[in-house]
């Protein structure tokens, strides 16, 4: 059992499937009340009804305030797990680049802008943010996804960096491919880059956990990325070249 999660009230957004509702069932199973949101509202009460916690469906970006008074006033620990993983290139329609704006990156934002005042006056509270494993590196085949997970792992750094001397504490789960429906909504490119090293939504759950109790800010269910962000920094021109091959792969292949 993870001490800190004890009896803490959870909210856990896009918990009605997939990495969610793994997280979801893991924090009920160390002991947290957890709220379970999805724009679904039958999944998302489902999941509840299965880990004993408290459904509250609808757009993550405007669920704090329910949620906090679900769980008695109090928001312990938010997961800003919802997400898209819209692909496309540079030529993406508007609608599709403003809907990863909105979900993957500001829907944290606003989580923050409605969490932190009592965070801060109390002294604690914790953030984790479901990134990607593109928001380190990128993905190919989806600029509006990796462009905006990015982002997402901009803003958690940027909450860490400045919040962390005043008790809030903030995690960046970055994996690579997770057996999802997400993952089969990436096509080829998927199958190319993703599924060959894909993990099970609860191995996500099980790093997030080692990472609280070691208390790391970067949470990588593939240890491997680690070494391909290392090259990234280190030797960047070379990252692109072995990325562009993928990229030739992907485009032979199609």
């Amino acid at each position: 059992m993870v001490e800190a999660v004890q009896d803490a009230g959870v909210v856990v957004t896009g918990a009605g499937g997939g990495i969610g509702a793994a997280l979801a069932r893991r924090f009920a199973a160390e002991g947290a009340r957890v709220v379970v949101n999805d724009l679904d509202a039958d999944r998302a009460h489902a999941v509840a009804d299965e880990i004993g916690g408290i459904a509250v469906p609808g757009d993550a970006s405007e669920i704090v305030d329910r949620a906090r008074e679900a769980l008695g006033g109090t928001v312990d620990v938010y997961c800003a797990n919802a997400g898209v993983g819209s692909g496309g290139s540079e030529a993406a329609g508007e609608a599709v680049w403003a809907l990863a704006w909105d979900v993957n990156v500001m829907a944290h934002v606003r989580a923050a802008q409605a969490l932190l005042p009592d965070w801060l006056e109390r002294g604690r509270g914790r953030f984790v943010s479901t990134v990607s494993a593109a928001g380190l590196l990128t993905m190919i085949g989806a600029a509006p996804y990796s462009v905006t997970k990015h982002g997402a792992y901009a803003f958690a750094e940027w909450l860490s960096l400045t919040y962390r001397h005043r008790g809030v504490k903030v995690h960046a789960i970055c994996p690579q491919g997770v057996r999802t429906d997400m993952l089969d909504a990436t096509g080829s490119a998927g199958d190319l880059v993703l599924k060959p090293t894909a993990i099970e939504p609860q191995d996500v759950a099980d790093a997030l956990f080692k990472g609280i109790a070691e208390d790391r800010f970067l949470i990588l269910p593939h240890p491997e990325v680690a070494g391909y962000y290392q090259v990234r920094a280190q030797d960047p021109d070379r990252w692109l070249t072995n990325m562009n091959h993928l990229q030739q792969k992907w485009e032979t292949a199609e």
